[in-house]
């Protein structure tokens, strides 16, 4: 009699790679230079006079731990690249101690302009994410980035009492680190939000990151448009720093939009206003 060994049953992974890449036509017109997909990362091309602008799609529909996400973006030489995201993006309960991986490059040549422009990441209960952004810009290039988090959702009475994220964005201009930035938040996130040094009570958050030469114009007007519970500074020439909290994701977005529409130039993606 022969014994059948079962075999151990694996969650399935979701694994994706996104490159893509404008170049410019002169005259302020760009153009898709480039564009290579494979797994579950995607991109819709959508129509704009100004830029050459995608909408990033996770065809898994979330993140759960092992799974892997990666996206390569690059406006060449004078051109200008906008990238969002159809949704938000789900980070879902692992099953072990396996984490979510996502990477992002950015890189902009002289005179171009990369908008980074994700809609919210939502981190659920016993999620786990590792994410790390980094960004290298010539010294007379522009960047806009927003990377804007929810823990749970309020409105569905979500809490998120154990989960881990650790996020990461470093920025180089000239092949100099200008800026970096890392946050981890592991086990009860909610308590952790709940102190008043902390979050006093907030369930979203987001970190807004502009560099261009013109970044110290937008300080004082940016200021003025947010509530107490947001601040901005110019961390360095040419580099703006915003962080905001919020109780949910509406508060937290009526604090962002009026901001990235200043310093999109009113360019927003039509996603953010669904």
């Amino acid at each position: 009699m022969t014994r059948m060994t079962p075999l151990t049953t694996l969650p399935p992974r979701s694994h994706g790679k996104l490159s893509i890449a404008a170049k410019s036509r002169g005259a302020g017109v760009s153009a898709l230079a480039d564009l290579h997909q494979t797994g579950s990362a995607k991109v819709l091309m959508t129509p704009a006079r100004d830029a050459v602008e995608g909408v990033i799609l996770n065809t898994s529909g979330g993140l759960t731990g092992g799974d892997t996400l990666s996206i390569a973006a690059t406006a060449q030489t004078g051109a200008r690249l906008r990238l969002t995201t159809q949704a938000a993006e789900r980070v879902y309960r692992t099953a072990d101690d396996t984490t979510a991986r996502v990477r992002n490059v950015i890189t902009v040549e002289s005179g171009g302009r990369v908008d980074w422009l994700p809609q919210e990441t939502i981190l659920f209960q016993n999620g786990a994410l590792r994410r790390s952004l980094a960004i290298r810009m010539a010294a007379d290039a522009r960047v806009l980035v927003v990377e804007p988090v929810l823990f749970g959702r309020l409105a569905m009475g979500e809490v998120v009492t154990q989960a881990r994220l650790a996020d990461s964005l470093t920025l180089e201009r000239a092949g100099r680190v200008v800026f970096r930035d890392a946050s981890t938040l592991t086990g009860d996130i909610t308590a952790t939000l709940d102190k008043p040094a902390v979050g006093n009570g907030a369930r979203a958050m987001a970190l807004v990151v502009f560099a261009a030469p013109e970044a110290e114009a937008h300080l004082d007007p940016v200021r003025a448009m947010l509530p107490k519970t947001a601040g901005v500074s110019l961390v360095r020439d040419g580099v703006l720093v915003m962080r905001a909290l919020a109780k949910d994701g509406f508060d937290l977005r009526r604090t962002l939009i009026p901001v990235l529409d200043r310093l999109s130039g009113d360019t927003l993606p039509r996603s953010w206003r669904l």
